[in-house]
């Protein structure tokens, strides 16, 4: 085979990394990287059914698409050969030298950190590079459709940190993969048991797979077909077992775990259309990635589109995989005129109904999947309120929430279950918002809920301040945050304010002097009968800015003014009546700061100057 400009290049450090797992680590399923290979040809011969539509030569003549593997027992090979897109020489480079995925990183990471290189490798969609689980080297040959034949590509690699590449002839188009065999890997060289893998694996994809097979009576070579080759999603659900949609599942996203569940429906009428959804059982690692793509695929009368068909699901539902077959839309549809067009707005509404529809039906029948849906994807499905007001009270019940009624930071409370255990009179969903769960639990702010036994949402998120700002109410009952002041708050203490009016009475003088020493640095002081053991908390008003949604627009970089807070004081406090007696301004004030600024740590979580506080703390400590 005659070769030019032959080069030995190093691997990106972290193919180096993947590499060193994939041959050094145990691993109890090798036979995955066969299905890898003919996942890659799939997806080779669907991009090249979608670039000939505008130009057919891509073909060369040949629009019959397969792919094909011999066994070669003398030479222990395998070859996987496909008459898909094919590449160039820059392609080869950038799809094996290099891992372009930003999630591949921290994978690796993770693996490291985790010790579980025995259970995750090959399992995690790695692609080309599970043929070095079986294979101590591999060969390719590849040609990219629609170039000569002299353009073809040559690339080989032990998988030891280095691989050559050079140009050579290739008369077909297409990649061509062969796998040298390890020692102990006799098992790969069974044609019953490859059959066996691909009847397994692949029986579902759209793509004729074939194997060599000897005809013994006229001793010539012949191609047989394995798989159905017929396109899952076209077929009858009653027809479709529950591992072949499982195994669809694995062949369109590369993943190890199988989903949480699934949708597929044909929809007849106006439009015409199939979808096949699933809801995936972990997420991926780039899911917070501005550059996270999207997980539906574009089909068009069996065609393949294109993959990232963000137009199709919203961003809140990011986390869907899966496909849509249109019937309705042009074959040669552009991205720009997909987001213009209203049959894909009326698309991306039916979808996202019937995504909300599989997660309310998984949380009604399956608690504890949908206890692993929460955990891995609830932070991405609380930005659904701000995004989709049509479907607001679908996805308010799906969100889950812990409370004061929990003993746990776990998640599963929903607004439906807080309701139905609302006192009588309440009329409010009371919720709180804060850095952590711990400091959630025991802010002051709760005191009087837990006198009155009222039930609290503790929200620790750092999107949840954000999400509740646009949670406005459910069935009637509006969101309201038990750190703001608010009329229906004074409604529960109907019974304390009355029998505290003399003591307020008797300390008017004392809130006096109090507004007088701290001025404008609040916005207003009074007393309060919502707490209990805490002699004073900071509040804000009913309009004003929160100090979690402050601190995120700090986060942010945003310049803000100041949170004015109103300072409430506890008239039952034994420290507040001591305080009341001090005739001596100078120890007066001090206490009224160290009540202050008590009161702003346990609201804000810092101070703006904590040495301050410590040295004022121990001043007052030795009196």
């Amino acid at each position: 085979m005659a070769m030019k400009e032959k080069e030995t290049r190093d691997f990106q450090s972290e193919v180096k990394q993947l590499l060193h797992l994939m041959i050094h680590s145990l691993y109890s399923n090798k036979e995955i990287f066969l299905r890898e290979l003919i996942s890659n040809a799939s997806d080779a011969a669907d991009k090249l059914r979608f670039l000939a539509l505008s130009n057919s030569k891509l073909y060369e003549d040949d629009s019959e698409l397969h792919v094909r593997i011999s066994i070669n027992k003398n030479n222990r090979t395998i070859k996987i050969n496909d008459n898909g897109i094919g590449m160039s020489r820059q392609e080869v480079i950038d799809n094996i030298g290099t891992i372009a995925k930003s999630g591949t990183k921290l994978f690796l990471e993770s693996i490291d950190s985790n010790n579980s290189k025995d259970k995750l490798i090959g399992q995690f969609g790695v692609g080309f590079y599970s043929s070095f689980i079986v294979a101590d080297k591999v060969s390719i040959r590849s040609r990219a459709a629609g170039l000569p034949i002299d353009e073809g590509v040559f690339w080989e690699s032990t998988g030891e940190g280095e691989y050559t590449i050079a140009n050579v002839r290739k008369s077909e188009r297409g990649t061509e993969i062969t796998l040298h065999l390890r020692k102990g890997e006799n098992d790969f060289l069974d044609i019953w048991n490859i059959r066996r893998i691909i009847s397994k694996y692949s029986d579902h994809i759209a793509l004729s797979v074939e194997i060599e097979t000897q005809n013994k009576e006229n001793n010539t070579t012949e191609w047989e077909k394995i798989n159905k080759a017929k396109a899952l999603w076209t077929r009858n659900k009653s027809e479709i077992k529950n591992e072949e949609y499982n195994e669809f599942y694995k062949h369109i996203t590369h993943d190890f775990k199988e989903p949480l569940a699934w949708s597929h429906n044909k929809v007849e009428g106006k439009q015409e259309y199939i979808s096949l959804l699933y809801i995936p059982s972990h997420a991926p690692f780039d899911m917070w990635n501005r550059d996270h793509k999207s997980g539906i695929k574009l089909y068009v009368k069996r065609v393949f589109i294109m993959d990232d068909a963000k137009q199709f699901i919203p961003n809140y539902l990011r986390f869907v995989r899966g496909l849509i077959d249109s019937s309705d839309l042009p074959l040669n549809i552009s991205r720009e005129i997909l987001q213009d067009s209203k049959i894909t707005k009326n698309l991306c509404t039916a979808l996202t109904k019937r995504v909300l529809q599989m997660l309310e039906t998984l949380a009604k029948n399956d608690n504890e999947k949908y206890k692993i849906f929460w955990k891995e994807f609830g932070l991405v499905l609380k930005e659904g309120p701000a995004e989709d007001s049509i479907n607001y009270k679908n996805i308010v019940k799906l969100l889950r929430f812990t409370s004061t009624k929990n003993n746990t930071s776990e998640q599963t409370i929903s607004v439906e279950d807080y309701i139905n255990r609302m006192k009588e009179g309440q009329d409010k969903i009371y919720f709180i918002t804060s850095d952590s769960y711990t400091a959630a639990k025991s802010s002051p702010n709760l005191e009087l809920f837990h006198k009155k036994d009222i039930e609290v949402l503790l929200l620790s998120d750092r999107i949840d301040e954000w999400m509740m700002n646009n949670l406005n109410e459910f069935e009637g009952k509006k969101f309201q945050s038990v750190s703001k002041v608010d009329d229906s708050l004074n409604k529960l203490l109907d019974k304390e304010i009355k029998e505290q009016k003399k003591i307020e009475k008797t300390l008017e003088p004392f809130v006096k002097r109090v507004k007088d020493l701290l001025d404008n640095r609040v916005k207003e002081v009074r007393l309060t009968h919502r707490l209990t053991n805490t002699p004073a908390v900071v509040t804000t008003d009913i309009n004003e800015m929160t100090t979690q949604m402050a601190k995120l627009l700090s986060a942010a970089g945003k310049d803000l003014p100041d949170v004015k807070y109103i300072f409430e004081i506890n008239p039952n406090h034994p420290m507040v009546k001591r305080i009341s007696d001090i005739k001596n301004d100078i120890d007066f004030n001090e206490w009224i700061e160290l009540l202050l600024e008590q009161s702003l740590l346990a609201e804000c979580g810092t101070l703006e100057d904590p040495n301050k506080f410590i040295i004022r703390m121990n001043k007052l400590l030795m009196i």
